[in-house]
């Protein structure tokens, strides 16, 4: 995120919330939103296939069809330019590439984006004059904008639309990605990504692979970017890949295309499963390592804001489980690794972490138990940290406008397959439901998958509410029972992916976003009808 969640909480006056089921999966924000707008009479404009909570009460709700972000989203900044609403002064000192994005966005006139998404060009047009009068517009997005083949380009364009209105750099404003599960900024922090050490710094650049080869007392590392998740299960199937070791992850519930993820799992010669619990992929493996819980060990967290906090251990760790990083390290040392692998406690790691990573360089745990929280870039230990980026500048120096042409999903409707599938989560379960479904309340209050379908659909079909009905896509199928409920439009169906006995992810397309390698998984065309 650009900016803060409490900054978001008390600065903004229009908040612009796309692919993010917010008061069910982020409930904190959510509710801030909810409170900023009854309290200081905030604008909210929510776009989004499905009518979700928020929807309802929004002073502006744009219903796209799913895969059209790009779309919809020149259209906004169309209108804008159009209208003569941009921040002049903002793209002149600022920015870079204007007169490109004023060419491409040109082309995107209400009528044509209506044909498009299906948005109506009334409310499109007086979305963006919200949007762009606004004294502190903020854009909150989440996965149901980036898991598509255009996720790259999706978030170009809302970076676009923040620098044509100056909305960076500046409280209550900003692009702000809400992270899809716990730590998984800090993850990515890390170097949990194929191209990056810790600090998103690049494994193709001599000096920074010197850096790190020194410290952690090896000869060489490689040089070449790896394999995303979906490339690595591609690579088993050819025998690129020969063993895989998954920590806290459940790829045979979250990954798409399942069937082709089982047969990429059991084409290894070895898997490892290191988790809290034995999921569907823990059970395919050779060897299933148990790791705690995050109340049974020390550590830190950095959450959406880019915030790294301490957690502490609540409970010692129950039977013969670990912390992952004592795991890991022991694994190190019992396969003869080189370089240091015997620290006592998770301080001695951040300490390291500050030594090599620049934008965690003033952190520690001394600092965190005085502060409770600090958000990087964090410098030096002299640094406040820094709860709003690109203040006075970009990290590029000049913000780069990139201007993006719509291009469709990679799968759509079709004769065979007639449906819009998208797919997410539920109020009541968490990702795979590897933690959430063992616990007996929540399992009351949704205990099986379902299908979300309009009611037109549902007389079309012939389908009562909660009778069983048969998906299929070119991939797979499965049977689920139908939730009528006009939250989807026609010609679009809705199910939440946390169901292993009936796991959306069967249906979905492991087709990828060229750039970031993302999966499409909030489209795919489906076929429905009654189960037999």
């Amino acid at each position: 995120m650009t900016n803060s969640v409490p900054d978001l909480a008390q600065d903004t006056t229009c908040y612009l919330v796309t692919g993010s089921n917010t008061t069910e999966q982020h409930p904190i924000i959510g509710a801030a939103i909810m409170r900023a707008k009854e309290e200081r009479g905030a604008k909210l404009i929510v776009v989004d296939p499905r009518r979700i909570q928020l929807a309802e009460m929004a002073d502006i709700y744009l219903r796209p069809r799913p895969g059209t972000n790009v779309a919809w989203l020149n259209g906004l900044m169309h209108v804008i330019l159009k209208e003569g609403l941009e921040d002049q002064a903002f793209i002149a000192e600022r920015t870079e590439n204007f007169e490109a994005l004023k060419e491409i966005v040109e082309r995107y006139h209400p009528a044509r984006v209506e044909a498009i998404t299906g948005i109506p060009a009334n409310d499109l047009v007086a979305a963006a004059r919200m949007y762009a009068q606004a004294e502190r517009a903020a854009i909150l997005y989440c996965m149901g904008i980036t898991q598509h083949t255009s996720g790259t380009h999706n978030v170009m364009s809302c970076a676009n639309l923040a620098m044509l209105t100056g909305n960076v750099g500046k409280p209550g404003t900003g692009v702000n990605p809400l992270r899809g599960q716990n730590n998984v900024q800090g993850a990515c922090d890390m170097g949990g990504l194929p191209n990056v050490y810790p600090g998103y710094q690049a494994v193709t650049k001599p000096d920074l692979r010197a850096k790190f080869a020194a410290a952690w007392q090896v000869d060489d590392l490689p040089s070449e970017v790896g394999l995303t998740v979906t490339e690595m299960t591609g690579g088993a199937l050819t025998g690129r890949v020969k063993a895989l070791y998954v920590v806290g992850e459940n790829p045979m519930v979250s990954d798409p295309d399942i069937n082709h993820v089982r047969a990429g799992l059991q084409a290894l010669d070895f898997l490892v499963v290191q988790d809290i619990f034995m999921t569907p992929t823990a059970e395919l493996a050779d060897v299933v390592l148990p790791a705690t819980s995050y109340v049974e060990k020390d550590g830190t967290f950095t959450g959406t804001d880019r915030r790294i906090q301490l957690i502490r251990a609540a409970i010692p760790p129950v039977g013969d489980s670990k912390p992952d990083w004592q795991i890991v390290c022991e694994l190190a040392k019992r396969m003869g690794a080189p370089g240091r692998w015997d620290y006592g406690h998770p301080s001695e790691i951040m300490a390291e972490i500050a030594a090599l990573t620049p934008i965690y360089g003033g952190v520690t745990y001394e600092r965190l138990e005085q502060v409770g929280g600090l958000q990087w870039p964090c410098p030096s230990t002299d640094h406040p940290g820094t709860p709003i980026l690109h203040t006075t500048k970009f990290s590029r120096g000049k913000g780069l406008f990139q201007p993006q042409e719509y291009k469709p999903p990679a799968e759509e409707p079709d004769e065979a397959y007639p449906f819009i599938l998208t797919t997410g989560r539920t109020m009541f379960h968490f990702h795979t439901g590897t933690m959430t479904r063992r616990s007996e309340k929540l399992a009351q209050e949704v205990p099986l998958s379902y299908l979300e379908v309009s009611p037109a659909d549902a007389q079309s079909l012939g389908v009562r509410h909660g009778q069983m009905v048969h998906v299929s896509s070119r991939r797979g199928e499965l049977d689920t029972q139908v939730f009528i409920t006009p939250r989807v439009p026609a010609g679009v169906v809705f199910m939440p992916f946390h169901f292993a006995e009936a796991a959306a992810n069967v249906l979905t397309n492991n087709a990828l976003d060229p750039l970031c390698k993302i999966p499409e998984l909030k489209v795919c065309a489906v076929r429905v009808e009654p189960a037999a």
